[in-house]
């Protein structure tokens, strides 16, 4: 059997039901599809009109027109731009997704005529038919630009449509929507203005409504009012983003900021920029100074609004903005981004890979001129966003190094409220110091007070405070800075000071430790259901002891967290580290029977309490307290 060519064969009324109602999740789409249209033939006008004159020899206003007649339940889009003929109506309308916009795109490029070619919005050819998802019928009455006829094309979306002569006094096109009874919503004024500024707020031209040419008005305040609000576009027609940021306002990026995204009130710093090269886009970001309910909702989605050509797309791509920067707002355009062809979602692409890069170093550029520059303004912004920002140290390997930079801490040597940064700690550290010591805390009250900081601060070492939950779990992540290991003071083994000190220590400790080890034996035998180990400390100056967990378990703050939050966590054993030199332990040694017994378990309690604890037993505790009290 002879191979043969076939075409795909299709049913054009359950393809264009598809296109209606499967394409677009919002029926208000509709609009902007609509608006986005009349633009183009607006562009397309101007355009020829350089090199054909006598095309814009009217030399008209360009506007976009909105006529709502309620009688005829009919919404009309109207414009004065480049107009189509019969043929194009067919050519157009009558082939779905056939694009007028790209087959005039493409025709001046193959003629070489693409130089100054404007940004055109649309692509696919199917946003003209979001139309009949609120429409029973429409209408197209339009006039080819240097023609004096006009021509109508009408369906009502079932598979079939009309073409022939119409009139219309001057060039352009009318979109005339016959609404169906249940989207009679669309013809209120409230619901159209919010609709246009929502998505067509930066069409370039005037968006504008008109009335009917035979409307009459009873009162003279009526026609009054209807002729002020023809006179005033519904859209602002200033896309911030697109002009020289020497010519913004910063009265006017506050206004953006508080209308269009939604801020609570002035921002606290605005990133203008453009993205040029490979990908070119421009963008209009902000910090806020305030977090919104929704930051800490894994659930919302949270991203930049969305521009293609300044029409509004979305407000949640998330795509172009890593996770930890999700507090950001702002608005990117870019006609070279990649989407779907209903225009709502963006493609899994190399495009948005170069966006994201891009916005977020020049997040982080900013952020890092601000701290900085801005120490007090980058301080406001810290508190409020500091812990997300944290989160991308594990998230983002690319930009952790910038990261870490960011982050500030509070430490054990700072006055209360002052936080350093990683590259300050480093700064101040004694020559003999070759690691950055932290302690995790759920207070910093807490962390002042913690008996495993008192050898480090004796010999000079500063202590970072890690309080925020996610530190400890950023800390895997986060194994050095600028070649210095980041050491956990209450966790494994410990050493302060030089490395004669250390050796001096060390032998001084072996020392202590056979003097002491009938008490270390008796205490260890006492604790040893709550207990792994029990030794001399070489963390410890001032207090008589302390708990210490194993280099790699979780620190006696987390284990509480996580349990408060549920969690089934195993109890892991912790070693008890005493001060070999403290009068305490001095007294103890020489302690027997019971005597013993109940210090040491008055000595294992004050332990659990010095670091933030419950004791086992507060009933018992407190008999214990009170007995040493009254002796």
């Amino acid at each position: 059997m002879e191979k043969k060519n076939h075409l795909f064969k299709a049913e054009i009324s359950q393809m264009l039901d598809l296109v209606v109602n499967s394409l677009y999740s919002k029926k208000e789409i509709f609009l902007r599809e609509l608006l986005s249209n009349a633009s183009d033939a607006i562009d397309r006008a101007k355009y020829l009109g350089l090199t054909q004159p006598e095309l814009v020899a009217d030399n008209p206003a360009w506007t976009i027109g909105i006529v709502v007649d309620r009688d005829a339940k009919t919404l009309t889009i109207c414009d004065n731009g480049s107009g189509m003929d019969s043929d194009e109506l067919e050519n157009n309308l009558g082939v779905i997704a056939s694009s007028g916009t790209k087959a005039f795109t493409q025709a001046l490029k193959e003629k070489g005529d693409a130089a100054n070619l404007p940004e055109l919005i649309g692509r696919f050819g199917v946003g003209f038919y979001a139309a009949f998802m609120v429409a029973d019928r429409v209408t197209v009455v339009s006039r080819k630009r240097g023609t004096d006829t006009a021509a109508e094309w009408s369906s009502e979306g079932t598979g079939s449509y009309t073409i022939g002569p119409a009139e219309r006094a001057m060039p352009g096109t009318d979109v005339i929507l016959h609404l169906r009874e249940d989207q009679q919503g669309f013809l209120d004024e409230w619901t159209i203005r919010d609709l246009v500024k929502s998505y067509s707020d930066f069409i370039a031209y005037p968006i504008m409504f008109r009335e009917l040419p035979e409307k009459t008005f009873e009162k003279e305040e009526d026609r009054k009012a209807a002729e002020e609000r023809a006179a005033k576009p519904l859209n602002t027609m200033v896309a911030l983003w697109k002009r020289a940021k020497k010519d913004v306002k910063p009265e006017e990026y506050a206004e953006f900021y508080r209308h269009t995204l939604h801020g609570y009130d002035d921002p606290l710093e605005t990133i203008h920029f453009s993205g040029e090269g490979q990908v070119e886009f421009k963008s209009l970001l902000f910090l806020p100074k305030t977090a919104g309910m929704d930051l800490y909702m894994p659930q919302k989605k949270m991203g930049l609004s969305l521009y293609v050509r300044n029409v509004f797309i979305g407000n949640d791509f998330d795509m172009l903005l890593p996770q930890y920067l999700r507090f950001v707002k702002g608005v990117v355009d870019s006609s070279d981004l990649p989407l779907n062809v209903s225009r709502e979602m963006l493609q899994d692409d190399v495009v948005i890979g170069k966006i994201k890069n891009a916005v977020t170093s020049k997040i982080l550029s900013t952020l890092g001129e601000m701290k900085e520059k801005k120490a007090d303004s980058y301080l406001e912004f810290w508190k409020v966003f500091g812990r997300i920002l944290k989160e991308g140290v594990h998230t983002d390997y690319s930009n952790a190094d910038r990261i870490k930079k960011l982050l500030l801490y509070p430490s054990a040597k700072t006055d209360s409220g002052k936080l350093i940064s990683l590259d300050e700690y480093v700064k101040a550290m004694p020559k003999d110091q070759k690691d950055i010591y932290f302690l995790t805390a759920e207070r910093i009250e807490d962390a002042r007070c913690s008996p495993q900081i008192e050898q480090a601060l004796k010999h000079g070492c500063d202590v970072l405070f890690f309080t925020d939950p996610v530190d400890e779990w950023l800390v895997d992540s986060f194994r050095e800075y600028e070649g210095k290991k980041l050491v956990d003071v209450a966790k494994g083994d410990v050493l302060f000071g030089s490395e004669k000190e250390q050796k001096e220590e060390k032998e001084a400790n072996e020392k202590a430790a056979a003097d002491l080890k009938p008490f270390l034996d008796a205490v260890k035998e006492q604790l040893k259901d709550h207990v792994a180990d029990v030794r001399v400390s070489t963390r410890l100056a001032d207090s008589p002891c302390c708990l210490v967990a194993g280099a790699n378990a979780l620190s006696a703050s987390m284990e509480r967290m996580l349990r408060a939050m549920n969690q089934d966590v195993p109890h892991e054993k912790r070693t008890l580290e005493v001060n070999a030199s403290h009068p305490l332990v001095q007294k103890m040694k020489d302690l027997t029977g019971d005597g013993l017994k109940d210090a040491v378990e008055l000595l294992y309690d004050q332990a659990l309490i010095a670091e933030g604890s419950p004791v086992p037993d507060p009933g018992r505790f407190s008999k214990l307290l009170t007995s040493l009290m009254l002796k």
